[in-house]
């Protein structure tokens, strides 16, 4: 049987579809080979409508359903030819899809829901590769909060050697997992990460990102934003807890930074992205302080691990932590999260529950994801 697997991711920014093809023969995941798809322009705009509410949401969803599983499956088919691979020699894809909306229980007995698309049936016909994909429901499911679920594969890639070691993903979000003597001991959503400082330099520049966060660094952070920024409730709940663009989004800074200019002279752009950079570092330090173990060392994945500024800033603010990336664990800080779900996709294939209640506060640790499975004559063999 195959060990070969495909992990692949669509976060929060939607700035693309991570592919890798992960071996999963050993004890230790082992990256081979990764491939980024473009996610066209029209696509993107489609799928940052679908996260707010809109006329014609089920029409709308429906079809970009559709079009992402085209997508993944073409990033899939990308990433074999590269490799001069066939399906045979894949045992499954692990998709998570892009989430359109994310909405964790907010009160004890509250039903709360999450949804991602690209169509795993779409994937599986036109890959001819078993696809496992909707990781979140389940936990959901068993009253938890259906994210963040990577704590699982970070516990899974953790050093034994170092004895209190945190993960640190700097996506769209950020989110923190806090391993102790190899056992998870708790993992969430802090609060934005990159999304903030993407969008707003996507609305006052038209660009995608701050590249290495020059734009940031020339500004100056604003102490007044960022105080009302750094008040909203979210950042005082205690975890288990997860969000999304749903709260910080582009019109949330509009509103904070309205609301200052009131009492005060006109916000410099750059200011601006300053001060949202400081309120990543500020939320993440007050997080990691929380913690109930120090951490020795934190890895830091993700996108935000480009962000030279930022990953200045944060070494100050997480001291007396060691600081580093996922590079030291053989694995670059942008492919963590597909390589997770290429490894969550074996555990279910092998019907292992994922040990990721301390993370997400469900009531027991589950099976995830449900799964599609190829025709016969593709499957690996």
């Amino acid at each position: 049987m195959s060990k070969l697997y495909i992990g692949l991711m669509s976060g929060t920014s939607v700035d693309g579809i991570d592919a890798a093809l992960v071996d999963l023969s050993d004890t230790k995941p082992l990256l081979i080979a990764t491939h980024s798809h473009e996610i066209p322009a029209d696509i993107k705009q489609r799928i940052e409508a679908l996260c707010t509410p809109g006329s014609n949401e089920i029409d709308l969803l429906g079809k970009l359903d559709i079009e992402l599983g085209q997508l993944f499956a073409a990033a899939t088919q990308a990433l074999l030819n590269t490799n001069n691979l066939t399906a045979k020699a894949i045992a499954a894809i692990g998709c998570h899809g892009q989430t359109i909306r994310h909405r964790p229980p907010s009160a004890a007995g509250e039903h709360g829901f999450s949804l991602q698309i690209g169509d795993p049936n779409t994937i599986a016909e036109a890959t001819g590769i078993t696809t496992v994909a909707d990781f979140r429901r389940r936990d959901m499911a068993a009253a938890g909060q259906g994210a963040p679920l990577t704590p699982a594969f970070h516990l899974a890639i953790a050093p034994p050697a170092v004895n209190t070691c945190a993960f640190l993903n700097l996506g769209g979000i950020a989110n923190l997992t806090l391993i102790h003597q190899q056992r998870l001991v708790s993992g969430f959503d802090i609060g934005p990460a990159n999304s903030l400082l993407d969008a707003w330099i996507a609305h006052k520049k038209n660009s995608a990102y701050d590249a290495s966060g020059a734009w940031a660094k020339s500004g100056v952070v604003h102490d007044g934003l960022l105080k009302r920024l750094t008040s909203h409730a979210y950042f005082n709940l205690s975890s288990p807890k997860s969000t999304g663009r749903e709260i910080f989004n582009l019109e949330w800074i509009k509103q904070h930074i309205e609301q200052e200019s009131a009492s005060s002279p006109p916000i410099q752009d750059a200011d601006v992205q300053a001060t949202l950079l400081q309120l990543t570092c500020t939320t993440i330090a007050k997080a990691c302080q929380s913690l109930p173990h120090s951490p020795e060392i934190i890895y830091c994945c993700g996108g935000g691990t480009s962000n030279t500024f930022l990953m200045d800033q944060l070494a100050k603010s997480c001291l007396p932590s060691e600081l580093t990336t996922t590079n030291v664990l053989d694995i670059a800080p942008d492919w963590i999260e597909a390589c997770a779900f290429a490894w969550l996709a074996s555990q279910t294939l092998m019907r292992k529950p994922i040990a990721v209640s301390a993370a997400t506060g469900g009531q027991h640790n589950t099976l995830l994801g449900g799964v599609y499975y190829a025709a016969k004559n593709t499957v690996a063999d």
